[in-house]
């Protein structure tokens, strides 16, 4: 596996060169964060602490996500992103990676990514309550869960995690819910 230096002095991608992405493709990531280690103690049977989705913009493979504390500027809210592969698996928010296609079905797929750019493009923030009943913020597996569904199908199914923090309870979908789907095959893990 080769590693490509990205722009962050000291950090490189871990994404594997000469991977093929198709649009649809959801790509996993096991961070290395505070927020990844509380999401990898909530979730007992994934690996992945974050998700994301591959889009086609403009003929260049691109992920689309919400995620909060990476800005890319001073002042840069939470919210739902746009950036390379190399860049969402910089070995700064990455340990580990996925990428998972969706079995036989590339239209429903393509159609999934073109939702999830229109989001990207309304500058929907990030949901800090993940609370996937209200999509006027998202989290990163509420962002995969609505783009899948509006498309016409739900990855996530109908089961959703009471997880008690500090001061918080959450009720939300996690990224072993969309990772074990049977519908998608995993195309490459790193």
């Amino acid at each position: 596996m080769l590693f490509v230096s990205c722009e962050r002095s000291g950090f490189k991608t871990i994404f594997p060169e000469g991977c093929s992405l198709q649009a649809g493709d959801l790509v996993f990531r096991r961070g290395n964060g505070l927020t990844s280690r509380a999401v990898l103690m909530a979730d007992k049977r994934g690996g992945y602490s974050h998700v994301g989705i591959v889009v086609d913009s403009c003929g260049t493979m691109m992920i689309v996500h919400a995620v909060p504390g990476e800005p890319d500027f001073d002042g840069d809210p939470d919210r739902v992103k746009m950036e390379t592969p190399e860049k969402f698996f910089l070995s700064l928010n990455a340990k580990t990676g996925e990428v998972k296609r969706l079995k036989g079905d590339s239209a429903t797929a393509a159609e999934a990514a073109r939702y999830a750019v229109d989001i990207y493009k309304r500058g929907v923030l990030f949901d800090h309550d993940y609370d996937d009943t209200d999509t006027t913020k998202m989290y990163c597996c509420e962002l995969i869960e609505h783009v899948y569904k509006k498309a016409g199908l739900s990855v996530a199914g109908r089961e959703r995690h009471d997880i008690l923090l500090p001061g918080m309870r959450l009720h939300c979908i996690l990224p072993s819910d969309l990772c074990d789907n049977a519908r998608f095959e995993k195309i490459v893990s790193f």
